[in-house]
C-alpha cells in the first residue's frame, strides 16, 4: 500500500526516547465502534500504553481512548481497558520467545488507520538508563555542532 492511504492518529514519541528499540510489527487491534470514531476525531493517548502476551494473544494496556463525543450512555466505551492486538501465531511466538531471553518490552509507536482498519505499529524494545539518554542527548548536540562548522565553512564563514 502507498503511505497516501495511511493517516497517523498518534504516536508515541517518548517511545524513541526511553527505549533501545528492534524488531516493529504492523499489528490490527480490536476496537468497539465507538472507539473507531473517537481514533477518527484523534481522542487518543498512547503514552502510557504498553503491550503484554499472555495466553498466546497480545493485548495493548493502557491505551487511552476518550469516549465519542456524540456516543449516548449505553453505547460507549470505557476510556482505558485491554485491547487485543492481532498478529500472525508465528509473529507471536517470535515475539515472546525474545521477551522472555533478552528481557525486552514491547512498547507500541503509533496508531493509524491503513486501508480503512485502524493498526498499531508495535517494537520490541531494550528500557534506555538516564546515562544512555544523556549520552544520545551530548551526541546529538556534537552532530548538530559540526553540521553548523561545516555550513559556515562553506559559506566562507569564521
Amino acid at each position: 500500500m502507498s503511505s497516501s492511504d495511511t493517516q497517523v492518529v498518534a504516536t508515541n514519541r517518548q517511545a524513541r526516547r526511553n527505549y533501545e528499540l528492534g524488531d516493529t510489527y504492523e499489528c490490527g487491534i480490536v476496537l468497539r465502534g465507538s472507539e473507531v470514531k473517537s481514533l477518527r476525531e484523534s481522542k487518543v493517548q498512547l503514552d502510557e500504553a504498553f503491550a503484554v502476551i499472555e495466553d498466546g494473544e497480545v493485548w495493548l494496556l493502557g491505551l487511552h481512548i476518550a469516549p465519542y463525543s456524540h456516543a449516548q450512555a449505553h453505547s460507549g466505551h470505557e476510556a482505558v481497558r485491554r485491547r487485543k492486538l492481532l498478529l500472525h501465531r508465528h509473529q507471536i511466538e517470535r515475539i515472546r520467545h525474545r521477551l522472555q531471553t533478552e528481557r525486552l518490552a514491547l512498547v507500541p509507536l503509533r496508531l493509524y488507520f491503513s486501508g480503512g482498519r485502524a493498526k498499531v505499529e508495535i517494537a520490541v524494545g531494550k528500557g534506555r538508563r538516564t546515562v544512555d539518554k544523556r549520552q544520545d542527548i551530548a551526541r546529538r548536540d556534537a552532530d548538530r555542532e559540526a553540521a553548523r562548522a561545516m555550513a559556515r565553512s562553506r559559506r566562507g564563514e569564521r
